[in-house]
């Protein structure tokens, strides 16, 4: 286990007798974290759990990429050995992105295919790296050990729900979305009306003509019945074998006691919930910070004509020389100041009005009262800070969720959304035109602004409520819906609409036979007077 610097373990521990001392409710929290983005949403939760007095314990592989247990964090790191590298996540990882911001999504079959091919990549990977966790008999032994209160994990990379089950811990999810909402209509028994509801990936609004009625069918159908984000064959023998009963990936989600869904009603469009459901979006977000020096005497100098703030994200680490100039030549046309993130070659079209920076603050620049626009890729946590701070959006959204994000925003009125692959120069240059002076567009973010902050527990306090909730009470199977113990068909009333057409079919039958009968009956009565 790393080593935390000395002052941080003093306040750790002060936390923890003053929480002791008081209520008593502190409590042991273990965590399976996702790298990437998805960290950074689960580190607020931590963050806050610590700053609360709970003790954090971090389950984190050696081939760990995002995550630095060197950095003075007032929380656990358990560090465990696989046979993957740095280097060699990195390189998959890089692979995986690049093969998806690449395909082809005008052709249906040929984007899902893809599609299925890199999630079974990061199945397979997912599956080693839990199967080295629980056979890591020594750090299973510890953990048995620290006696945790609760076990909080991203559904997305599954491991989590396997620890809770073999430690008998109780579960909770923090989860933004998966293809197709596949993990929570399976494993969490969220309803999805396909009328209204898009699948996630599809890029459909909720308000859908009949031909999108119609794709958005096709993908629900494609999703439930073909998709595998995970290879569940191998996942349900590992977990059966592991567990030393017959199972299965699915089964073990879903016991899960809550859900903390990271979106929310001015991101997301409205639909079904259950009570061990909380959506907690924008948890990430907070109050602006000032800039640093030379950052802030460069915002000012954009005198009454203010700042645009871009950032493709943190995965996405190059660009096309050709694409870098068409983006820097219509910035350079632009009155406002330009702070862009972008760690590639200096563009030959670079404008004086824009600086490049290797890293943002993204937040603090979003909140700073010169900012009239945010050029972004459409991940969930720009797009959270941009409707937090009130700021419209040009979106240039490259793989996974993003293309879905952006559309969530261009159907609230938010947001431009343009290609970046095929924008020119001009599409680039009237897009910002059209953001920044068009008061429709800040009218509208502004609306979704205080939607975000009208809320009467913040997201990150209703998130840390949940989960101590949770530990307080070693579950909460009473909000978990009885739909988790039945089957597929029983779910859906298959078997009870089965059974009353069964019944309507036979009544017909018996009267129509009935009727038969007695028409012969009559007949013959008739033949038989006829010739008397």
């Amino acid at each position: 286990m790393n080593k935390m610097p000395m002052k941080w373990l003093l306040l750790l521990q002060l936390l923890q007798l003053t929480c002791y001392f008081s209520s008593g409710s502190c409590g042991k929290v273990l965590v399976w974290p996702v790298e990437f983005s998805h960290w950074m949403n689960m580190k607020t939760i931590l963050d806050e759990l610590v700053t609360r007095g709970h003790e954090v314990t971090v389950l984190e592989s050696s081939a760990s990429t995002l995550i630095d247990p060197n950095k003075p964090l007032a929380m656990k790191f358990e560090t465990f050995p696989i046979s993957l590298t740095k280097d060699d996540f990195q390189k998959v990882a890089k692979i995986l992105i690049e093969t998806w911001m690449l395909v082809v999504k005008d052709y249906f079959w040929i984007h899902l295919s893809t599609m299925q091919r890199l999630f079974e990549e990061f199945s397979d990977i997912g599956i080693k790296i839990c199967s080295e966790v629980v056979s890591n008999k020594k750090l299973m032994t510890k953990l048995q050990e620290s006696k945790f209160d609760v076990v909080l994990a991203d559904a997305v990379g599954p491991c989590g729900e396997l620890l809770a089950e073999v430690l008998k811990v109780p579960l909770v999810y923090s989860l933004y979305f998966s293809p197709g909402y596949l993990v929570e209509k399976r494993s969490g028994k969220l309803s999805f009306p396909p009328s209204y509801v898009p699948v996630m990936l599809s890029e459909l609004s909720d308000h859908m003509t009949f031909m999108e009625r119609v794709k958005n069918m096709i993908y629900v159908l494609y999703f439930d019945y073909w998709f595998q984000m995970y290879n569940e064959e191998k996942w349900n023998q590992f977990y059966s074998e592991v567990l030393g009963k017959p199972t299965t990936l699915v089964e073990t989600m879903g016991k899960a006691e809550m859900w903390l869904i990271r979106n929310y009603w001015d991101f997301s469009f409205p639909r079904p919930r259950l009570p061990n459901v909380e959506f907690v979006g924008g948890l990430h977000c907070k109050p602006a910070k000032p800039l640093p020096k030379e950052m802030e005497e460069f915002v000012q100098s954009s005198g009454e004509h203010g700042i645009v703030v871009f950032s493709l994200g943190s995965m996405v680490s190059n660009m096309s020389e050709e694409r870098a100039n068409v983006i820097a030549s219509a910035l350079a046309q632009i009155p406002q100041k330009v702070l862009w993130r972008y760690d590639g070659k200096k563009p030959d079209t670079l404008g004086p009005n824009t600086r490049l920076y290797k890293w943002i603050p993204q937040n603090d620049l979003l909140g700073h009262p010169k900012t009239k626009a945010f050029i972004t890729h459409g991940g969930s946590n720009g797009i959270y800070e941009a409707i937090y701070h009130g700021i419209p959006m040009v979106g240039l959204p490259l793989f996974a969720d993003q293309p879905h994000n952006v559309v969530h925003m261009t159907t609230k009125g938010a947001a431009i959304r343009l290609d970046l692959e095929t924008m020119s120069t001009e599409d680039l240059l009237n897009a910002l035109k059209e953001v920044i002076n068009n008061p429709f567009y800040k009218e509208n973010v502004m609306r979704l602004s205080a939607i975000q902050h009208d809320q009467p527990m913040k997201p990150l306090d209703r998130a840390i409520f949940w989960i101590e909730f949770v530990m307080r009470h070693r579950g909460a199977q009473h909000l978990r819906p009885a739909a988790h113990d039945l089957t597929w068909f029983q779910y859906h009333s298959l078997d009870v609409i089965g059974f009353l057409l069964a019944c309507v079919t036979t009544v017909v039958f018996v009267i129509t036979k009935c009727c038969l009968f007695c028409c012969r009956k009559f007949a013959r009565i008739g033949k038989k007077g006829k010739r008397d």
